[in-house]
């Protein structure tokens, strides 16, 4: 199988369309102390981005047709859209999504928006190749297909949670062209899941009817009517319930206010939050949010961290000086539409204190041309405290080093918080687009894991010139893991690991004496120097207490090879056939 991602396709520039702002009733600011400037207010409009409709708007499909022909080939545009449906029935819709198009129900539960129709993802603009089909969303609705079944197919970064599919759900290209995707959770289909020509995917907390086949590697958790465990062949790796898991908040419609709901915690989860009926959980009035747009400051937002409001980022390009600095328990920093934070000078987009219960949710952080040292900090160097009651969770928050212009970055992710909950996320050195080249969009290290008992359950890393995950904490367990060694390595020098030929995609360090993984898969496409050896996928301690299930590497039409799956272990991948090298469990 040729590589995915060798052909690219011109990117249109996105332009901005008209549409009628969200309204929310903002609250006023609190009346200043002398000598004190006043304070900041929250809550307020959306902003004209995120655009509302009822089952009464006009033209529905008109506005959806105009924004997804903005967008279809907008891959390193700048103009982002989140799609809000209240609650109510719409007829005869088909709302296809490009890139940094989010579309979402506005009520408690799926049902509560019902779609007679279909939220599309295909690959016309890339002649029937869905290996580029990034940054887009599905959430919260209830959806009837057309024809019986809906077509999502989508690459990394377009997660599909809390939907409802009242009929069968195609993960493939028309033409069942190449794609590599793809996360689900919290979702219900009704019908079979046909996944078709996806090389991988994993699917979390989740109901289905049936599931149709398997390519690389299909990993479910808590997923019920999912496939019975039979990895290598065909390769299934399922676990019976999720460990622990929280899902992502959501903005939803309390009568005509806007408010965000925060699900609770669930351990050893199975199935939906929301099949009995409304989900467990709080919620929290817009007006406890400090509502950004696009042009405010690092110090403004930080500031309205500091009166104690949350943040939510309205969709756009957020430029920051410094760090943004969540230091409260429990606050909620939530994006719509893909809204970009880029940090200037070198700084580190957001920076997370050693505290309880903090939500990281649907953003992406795009790398600036000076190199930060870190894009994210999830707790301080040295963090110990125990959070085990109350996590905090990273969901949908994505990272890109490159493509949208030369960025650099020495770690991209960093978690030293422990219990920490990373579900689904792409951290990706870009390998196309602008700004790209071994050294043009340097950045050594994807996600390091510093803190003990993290958990991470969906996690795509690709394309860093060393470790694209270093594991250095205690208890880690990851379930999922997606991985492209990097392309463009000039030479087998340029990845020398002493005397280890190539760095580990995923590397446990040393001391670490307990780990676990399910379901992990490393790729090599060295285009640039297809002689290049790559030892491993998968290094880590030989010790009882570190141990992995379900293990694949493989090499995209013999651009590089690899010599073994993990450590010593594993057979060679050898030709040009794309064949993967399989270990079912280590030691």
């Amino acid at each position: 199988m040729p590589a995915r991602r060798t052909v690219l396709a011109a990117m249109a520039a996105a332009v901005p369309a008209a549409g009628l702002p969200a309204l929310a009733t903002p609250a006023a600011a609190a009346p200043a102390a002398p000598g004190r400037p006043a304070a900041l207010p929250g809550g307020g409009d959306l902003g004209p981005n995120v655009i509302v409709f009822d089952p009464g708007t006009p033209n529905i499909q008109g506005k959806l047709d105009e924004i997804f022909r903005q967008q279809e080939r907008a891959q390193f545009g700048s103009t982002r859209y989140a799609l809000l449906f209240k609650p109510g029935t719409y007829h005869g819709l088909n709302a296809q999504l490009g890139f940094y198009t989010s579309i979402a129900g506005l009520g408690l539960s799926p049902d509560d928006t019902s779609i007679n129709g279909d939220v599309t993802v295909d690959a016309g603009w890339f002649n029937g190749n869905a290996t580029q089909n990034f940054w887009r969303s599905a959430e919260n609705l209830a959806l009837t297909p057309v024809n019986g079944t809906n077509r999502w197919a989508v690459a990394q970064a377009a997660p599909f949670r809390r939907m409802h599919i009242r009929g069968g759900l195609n993960l493939a290209p028309d033409g069942y062209g190449w794609a590599s995707g793809g996360y689900i959770a919290d979702s219900r289909i009704d019908g079979t899941v046909g996944p078709y020509s996806q090389q991988q995917w994993y699917t979390r907390d989740s109901s289905v009817g049936g599931w149709t086949n398997a390519v690389w590697n299909m990993v479910f958790s808590g997923v019920e009517g999912a496939p019975a465990q039979s990895f290598p062949e065909p390769p299934y790796t399922t676990l019976n319930t999720t460990p622990i898991s929280r899902e992502k908040p959501f903005l939803y419609l309390d009568g005509s206010a806007y408010r965000v709901f925060l699900p609770e915690k669930r351990t050893n989860a199975r199935g939906t939050t929301w099949g009995n009926g409304t989900p467990r959980g709080t919620s929290l009035p817009l007006d406890q949010f400090y509502v950004a747009k696009p042009g405010v400051t690092a110090a403004t937002l930080n500031t309205a961290l500091d009166q104690g409001l949350h943040l939510l980022f309205t969709p756009g390009i957020y430029h920051v000086d410094r760090a943004i600095e969540v230091k409260r328990a429990n606050t909620v920093v939530l994006g719509l539409g893909y809204a970009t934070i880029i940090p200037d000078n070198g700084a580190t987009a957001v920076k997370v204190a050693d505290v309880d219960g903090v939500r990281l949710a649907g953003f992406l952080i795009d790398a600036g041309t000076t190199n930060s040292a870190t894009l994210l900090e999830v707790g301080p160097t040295g963090a110990s405290a125990d959070h085990s009651a109350n996590p905090t969770t990273v969901q949908d928050v994505f990272i890109r080093i490159g493509g949208a212009g030369a960025g650099k970055a020495t770690v991209s992710m960093v978690i030293n918080s422990r219990h920490t909950i990373v579900d689904h996320t792409w951290v990706w050195r870009a390998d196309h687009g602008d700004g790209v080249g071994w050294e043009t969009n340097r950045a050594d290290y994807g996600v390091r894991v510093n803190g003990a008992d993290v958990l991470a359950t969906g996690l795509f890393v690709e394309h860093f010139n060393k470790y694209d995950v270093e594991w250095r904490g205690e208890r880690g367990r990851t379930i999922f893991f997606q991985n492209e060694k990097a392309y463009d390595a000039p030479n087998q020098a340029a990845i020398q690991n002493g005397s280890v030929k190539g760095f580990a995609a995923y590397k446990v360090a040393d001391s670490v004496t307990t780990h676990e993984g399910w379901g992990l898969g490393s790729y090599c496409y060295y285009n640039v120097d297809p002689t290049i050896r790559q030892d491993h996928g998968f290094a880590a301690p030989r010790t009882s207490g570190v141990r992995f299930h379900d293990l694949l590497v493989v090499s995209l039409s013999g651009h590089g090879q690899f010599e073994h799956v993990i450590n010593d272990t594993g057979a060679a991948t050898s030709g040009t056939d794309t064949v993967p090298s399989k270990v079912v469990s280590y030691p």
